[in-house]
């Protein structure tokens, strides 16, 4: 029976998509196959945006249409045909998943009468318990830029008591209560007071106002003044405003306060406050600033034009037609969503949940029983919490690519790792702040300027002395980041490192064979990769770094693959393969893989290892027990190792190809210390996932480290 909670709430605007993300994202390693449904949406053309962007989170491969129950006119006009149909349309997503998060309905400006009540009759009925959310703002008050006063504890506590009794008379069963948006210096006192208002044992959290979560996107204030961006990059829309400064004073009084993120309101004839503004954003002493909007209609000077021509700021420019109050209005009214097109806002709903809900108790609570498959969103939900726990040092190289600041800001939010990232430490923070990305929390370290470059210089100095590398050379060498970072590692200024969106595996490589070299008794440094299929993760070496292994070289990327899997969960049975089974073929290439199998098993004779196996026989139990009778990898084999790399890469790209499962990697092994190189076509979610594992690397190599 699939595990379900209803998330309620008694009012409006309470942040419950945002709560919606973090239940999601917590159901997920007890559930391979997480739904959602919404009992009550809009009619009409346009899709539910909660939905939407719940589905684009959720793994259960149920279409959109099938996670509806009826529109709030339906509700409306027959309430008891309305629930049957809600009934029914659950019980037929339900039969597809391991869990559902049922959102209720929004309280909309469609309003269906006592509509909490009616949430509560439709939770009893699909016997669902709820979570009931409350909000720590006023609803009614005046909202500038998404800041609403603070409710106190006692009126949260009144809310709640109202709530309460709403749900008990609809026979809905209370599962827990969180309070969202609330004081951020009155979370115990509200948590205090709301627990005495529900029944023993109901666990209330209180999840504190983020200010981000609710500031609109610079493209909402372009819709809110029905402008008309004249300058700057259409990319920078998706930045959220923080703040907003109407400078209807001179030049000079204007500067002073400009404050980070914050939309500056100019007369289009003051063409000396914009001049100044926009060079003020490109100054590295002051703050970036998110869009700039120009009221009126007054033409700007052509020779103002053209100088700003000749800035080429990237900083938005709107221009409207209103006048300054009400363009000021317009602007403080907007409102911001969260979406997938604002992963700043997804970061921080999730790292909140997070950090401020017991996920652990809620699964408890709702008694999810975990099956024996694993989805690749549970292997990504456990790759990261491994990360988190390692609290592992990442250095990034290439802090010039925006997909490596991207990274780094979600990474940082969701306290995946502590970061080092690499570059001029101005342009880095600068560009950052012009993509609305918070790396605040990173080191930005400039090695043709950083103290460290003498120290690092000396090490590889001494480390390449017989190659004849004298000091003067070391410190042109140590102006390279990938070079830097890998002597960061080495000397422990960092755990690991990722690099390769913008160098080349060589380059990313060559240092650590230099000087963190291979680990004692470890020949060869080689590579995995995770293949999450839609069941299982299996784990295939080598597929990126040795062309042709030799027989020793073979075992010991095996013994590898086998330690790397077992860090990661995957229980290590290993399959060598090759082009026949058992003692059938003969050949160089099966002979190989025969005495590698040999050594490998000699030298862990702990270790599952079978070999030689042809894929089928490694994969397909039938084929396994009917190839290999007996074998206890055959049919069941979890790490895959390929005899050369032409194998390897092109069979993991045809299963990737063919079948939809998420490669994860190149993961390399055999380093003393984790360096993991990413491909230069890595997208932002492979560098999160390549920097998760770096930290899991790390944290595996320190727990040995301190078991010694």
């Amino acid at each position: 029976m699939a595990a379900s909670i209803y998330l309620t709430s008694a009012e409006g605007r309470t942040g419950k998509s945002a709560v919606a993300l973090g239940v999601l994202d917590a159901l997920l390693p007890d559930a391979p196959r997480v739904g959602v449904f919404r009992p009550l949406i809009r009619a009409g053309a346009e899709r539910d945006r909660v939905l939407e962007l719940l589905l684009a989170r959720a793994t259960a491969e149920v279409p959109y249409e099938a996670c509806i129950g009826v529109t709030y006119e339906e509700a409306n006009t027959d309430p008891d045909a309305a629930m049957v149909k809600i009934v029914a349309a659950y019980q037929s997503l339900k039969a597809h998943c391991d869990a559902v998060v049922v959102v209720g309905s929004d309280f909309t400006d469609v309003a269906v009468p006592t509509e909490l009540s009616f949430n509560a009759r439709v939770a009893a009925n699909l016997d669902v318990p709820v979570m009931l959310v409350l909000s720590g703002r006023e609803s009614d008050g005046l909202e500038q830029l998404g800041q609403i006063p603070a409710r106190t504890p006692e009126d949260i506590a009144q809310l709640a008591e109202i709530g309460l009794h709403e749900l008990e008379k609809g026979h809905a069963t209370v599962l827990a209560a969180l309070v969202n948006r609330a004081d951020p210096e009155r979370l115990e006192q509200i948590q205090d007071r709301v627990t005495r208002c529900l029944p023993d044992g109901v666990p209330v959290w209180t999840v504190p106002e983020q200010v981000l979560l609710v500031a609109p996107p610079v493209s909402a204030v372009l819709d809110a003044v029905e402008g008309e961006l004249v300058r700057g990059s259409a990319e920078l829309l998706a930045r959220e405003v923080r703040e907003i400064v109407v400078a209807g004073m001179a030049m000079e009084h204007v500067l002073p306060r400009l404050l980070e993120g914050s939309v500056v309101v100019i007369a289009a004839d003051r063409s000396e406050t914009l001049l100044a503004v926009s060079m003020a954003h490109e100054a590295p002493t002051f703050p970036t600033i998110a869009a700039v909007v120009l009221n009126g209609d007054f033409e700007l000077p052509p020779d103002v034009e053209r100088l700003l021509d000749g800035i080429d700021s990237t900083l938005p420019v709107i221009r409207t037609s209103f006048a300054t109050f009400e363009t000021g209005r317009r602007i403080m009214q907007s409102r911001g969503l969260i979406t997938e097109e604002s992963p700043a806002k997804l970061d921080v709903a999730l790292s909140l949940f997070e950090r401020h809900v017991d996920a652990a108790v809620l699964r408890e609570r709702l008694r999810l029983h975990r099956g024996g498959i694993r989805t690749p969103v549970m292997f990504a939900y456990e790759l990261f919490q491994r990360a988190a726990d390692a609290d592992a040092h990442i250095v990034l190289p290439e802090g010039g690519d925006d997909r490596i600041l991207r990274a780094a800001s979600t990474l940082l939010a969701r306290g995946v790792a502590r970061l080092t990232i690499l570059g001029d430490e101005s342009a880095v923070r600068k560009r950052a702040g012009e993509l609305g990305l918070s790396i605040i929390d990173a080191e930005v370290l400039d090695p043709r300027l950083s103290p460290l470059r003498e120290e690092f210089a000396a090490e590889y100095a001494r480390q390449r002395a017989h190659k004849g590398v004298t000091l003067e050379r070391a410190l042109e060498v140590m102006q390279d980041g990938s070079y830097f970072g890998t002597m960061m590692v080495h000397l422990g200024y960092a755990d690991g490192m990722v690099s390769g969106a913008a160098n080349t595996t060589a380059h990313t490589i060559r240092p650590s064979l230099e000087f963190i070299k291979t680990k004692p008794g470890v020949s060869v440094v080689s590579s995995v990769f995770f293949m999450a299929l839609a069941d299982r993760v299996l784990v295939y070496g080598d597929c990126a770094v040795n062309p042709d292994p030799t027989a020793a070289q073979l075992a010991d990327i095996a013994i590898s693959s086998a330690e790397t899997a077992a860090q990661f969960g995957v229980e290590p049975r290993i399959a060598m393969l090759s082009y026949s089974t058992g003692e059938s073929g003969s050949g160089t290439d099966v002979d190989k893989v025969r005495e590698a199998t040999a050594l490998a098993r000699a030298a862990r004779p702990d270790l599952l290892i079978e070999g030689p196996l042809q894929y089928d026989a490694a994969s397909d139990p039938r084929t396994g027990a009917s190839k290999l009778p007996g074998s206890e990898v055959a049919g069941r084999a979890t790490v895959f190792i390929f005899p050369d790399l032409n194998t390897g890469n092109n069979t993991y790209k045809a299963v990737q190809r063919s079948s939809g499962a998420v490669a994860v990697g190149p993961v390399l092994q055999g380093l003393n210390k984790p360096v993991n190189d990413l491909s230069r076509g890595a997208t932002v979610e492979d560098i999160l996932n390549t920097v998760a594992i770096t930290a899991v690397q790390a944290g595996a190599m320190k727990a040995a480290e301190e078991a010694l």
